[in-house]
């Protein structure tokens, strides 16, 4: 079992930026796979980012590439999302996820075993 934490959420306006971490309550095992989802009111939840265990790997949604950077710091058990150029359309729930095996940028939901609780983003015109 592991609980993964999400923080960092908040308001802020558009252009601006935040930094969304996921804390996980034990070490991540090699292989272990983590990604960032997000969900509006009323869609479905969606892909965001995934990043492989080593960090080498990462793979982004077209609707956030170049503005998003995924990352992981492995000896605070710790992922990351660093929002830039925040835009309205943004304003989500996010929810950190991992799964375990080889690296598979698997970009539903329903290839992830563990999930965060979320943290809210609200990004204002």
């Amino acid at each position: 079992q592991v609980q993964l934490v999400e923080s960092g959420g908040g308001l802020v306006q558009a252009g601006g930026s935040l930094r969304l971490s996921c804390a996980a309550s034990r070490r991540t095992f090699s292989g272990d796979t983590m990604a960032w989802f997000r969900q509006a009111p009323g869609k479905e939840r969606e892909f965001v980012a995934v990043i492989s265990w080593s960090g080498g790997s990462t793979s982004y949604a077209d609707s956030v590439k170049g503005r998003f950077t995924i990352s992981r710091e492995r000896a605070k058990n710790t992922l990351y999302l660093q929002l830039n150029s925040l835009k309205p359309e943004d304003t989500a729930v996010y929810y950190c996820a991992t799964r375990s095996g080889p690296y598979i940028p698997s970009r539903v939901p329903i290839g992830y075993d563990y999930w965060g609780q979320g943290t809210q983003v609200t990004v204002s015109s």
